[in-house]
């Protein structure tokens, strides 16, 4: 049988943000309804990076994948991006391969698509102005997310690179004239005045004084994902109703871990109702997401379906049938 081979564009054509956040809704679920296979991560450490191998099974949806994703800090250097992905989806009756599927602009828009599924769950109804931290493909795909859920009408950006600061408000304004779009360089100035507030960063330390949240905000922190970085600082963890992606994230939540609180819920719990999102108009509400193999389960197979009915990517022969190797 071919193996279907998806470029970034295939991805991103077969995965709109819509679709993709219903597979969110449905991986969390079967994750914490305890229908999903979740083995620990893999680490090979090259000498100049990192290679990571996730794999997972979602039992409803019979998405069985394993993601490879290498960070490497010589790419710059080669003109190639430091994050480096592949996603193989197999066939979970005969485990064959089915599709190889680029894994940088998947993991964008899944990582985007669970911030947008937290947004609806967590955020008010009448949230208007976001706030983002950060200006790179991860800051894109969050704020998509939310984009998808809320009918927001100010965003206001804060980078450190300003010249992907202004590409993204230029692809902002292009998208939706009606957007008001602003950047700023006082964070606690804009965070006091948002509804709904997205760190995507490789910060390691906090990146605004957490008093400055108002009552009634939405919080979202996807940028670190070891015990000993953070974007946010003890004052608004500590304050926050407080959902991770999953409970066994938490060694890898920084933010949580350097303020020396739990988590309240896991993100799945919310979706199926066994713990409430937010309690109140008042109170301020926190997502944190360290990435999750289910989450690449659900887009590669919500992808992959999408691509097979619109016939995208590339249809490579590929010989599964010799019974001579092992």
């Amino acid at each position: 049988m071919p193996i279907r081979i998806l470029s970034a564009a295939d991805v991103e054509r077969a995965l709109p943000m819509p679709l993709a956040i219903a597979a969110m809704r449905a991986a969390f679920s079967e994750l914490s309804s305890g229908q999903a296979a979740l083995p620990a991560r893999s680490r090979i450490t090259l000498p100049d990076g990192v290679t990571l191998f996730m794999p997972a099974y979602l039992a409803r949806t019979q998405d069985l994948v394993v993601k490879a994703v290498s960070v490497m800090n010589g790419n710059a250097q080669l003109g190639l991006p430091a994050v480096q992905g592949a996603v193989m989806v197999l066939n979970p009756k005969t485990g064959a391969a089915r599709a190889l599927i680029d894994g940088r602009s998947l993991t964008a828009i899944r990582t985007g698509a669970g911030v947008g599924l937290a947004a609806d769950l967590l955020a008010t109804k009448q949230a208007r102005t976001v706030v983002v931290f950060g200006a790179g493909a991860q800051a894109r795909s969050n704020l998509a997310g939310v984009l998808a859920v809320r009918a927001i009408r100010t965003v206001c950006l804060i980078g450190r690179t300003w010249a992907n600061v202004e590409r993204l408000i230029d692809e902002l304004r292009t998208a939706d004239p009606q957007l008001e779009v602003t950047w700023a360089t006082a964070p606690e100035e804009a965070v006091a005045a948002a509804d709904i507030v997205l760190a995507a960063t490789a910060a390691s330390t906090p990146l605004f004084d957490g008093r400055a949240v108002r009552p009634g905000t939405f919080v979202s922190a996807i940028g670190s994902h070891t015990a000993t970085a953070r974007e946010l600082d003890e004052h608004i963890v500590r304050a926050a109703y407080r959902v991770i992606d999953a409970y066994v994230s938490a060694p890898e939540a920084g933010d949580f871990v350097l303020a020396g609180v739990a988590a309240d819920a896991e993100l799945g719990e919310v979706v199926n109702g066994d713990k409430p999102g937010r309690a109140s108009g008042e109170q301020v509400t926190l997502f944190k997401s360290c990435g999750l193999a289910v989450q690449d389960a659900a887009a590669a197979g919500a992808a992959l379906r999408e691509a097979e009915r619109l016939n995208l990517g590339i249809l490579v022969p590929f010989d599964q049938g010799s019974q001579s190797g092992e």
